[in-house]
């Protein structure tokens, strides 16, 4: 029998662990993503967390990094839901979407954010943080967080079609099963620099070990890490 996507298993008044992941060219707007992600955020009582490349960071990602990292976040439960992005947000996307369990949809404005929660009921936002820049540009991100924190997710649009797309849901969660091995897998067959790379991050090892649910998950990259 086909089963609905499980990514999101919360209700729109559950309390989310929320990571922010942006790579090396968007780094001089990580402060400012964060501040307002933040404010949001709070306002719906959800935690945030900054795994972003920061501007004053050495620690660098590519959008490649970036859809492991939000891979090994969303996949150990370390975090429940990822706003993402790059320059044009296509990168983040597809490279997300490359790892299991991540459902990551293109968000330019809160349309997009709307339908995508209604719809598609993903984990995951990738926004061309690169477009759009100026006037009006701190209104946008804004009306985006706050209208994924207050969408009930899977619940159609239009109503009619609330079933046939939860269908639709679940012909896509039976096709990504067949063609993805789990995180742990992947992770262990992963070349052991590359990864060493994206993980080996003062913040990273502050914040992921203490949230993450998946103890094989945690203790392999524990292992990595203290090598």
């Amino acid at each position: 029998m086909l089963q609905d996507l499980d990514v999101i298993n919360f209700e729109k008044s559950d309390i989310m662990r929320v990571a922010l992941v942006n790579e090396n060219s968007q780094k001089n707007k990580n402060k400012i993503i964060f501040h307002i992600l933040e404010k949001v955020a709070n306002e719906y009582g959800h935690e945030v967390f900054n795994y972003g490349v920061k501007e004053d960071d050495d620690y660098s990602l590519d959008y490649v990094d970036c859809g492991v990292l939000i891979g090994i976040l969303l996949g150990s439960k370390a975090v429940d839901f990822v706003i993402t992005g790059c320059s044009s947000g296509e990168g983040i996307l597809i490279s997300a979407n490359k790892m299991p369990r991540v459902v990551c949809g293109f968000v330019n404005d809160f349309v997009d954010a709307q339908i995508f929660m209604k719809v598609n009921a993903g984990n995951a936002i990738s926004i061309p943080f690169g477009r759009n820049i100026g006037i009006g540009f701190e209104m946008n991100l804004e009306s985006i967080f706050k209208t994924i924190f207050q969408t009930e997710a899977k619940s159609g649009y239009p109503k009619d079609r609330k079933e046939i797309q939860c269908d639709q849901r679940k012909k896509l969660n039976y096709v990504a099963k067949l063609n993805v091995n789990d995180l742990y897998y992947i992770l262990d067959k992963m070349d052991k620099d590359f990864l060493y790379h994206i993980v080996k991050n003062q913040y990273f090892e502050e914040n992921f070990f203490s949230n993450c649910k998946d103890d094989n998950i945690g203790s392999l990259l524990k292992d990595l890490i203290d090598l």
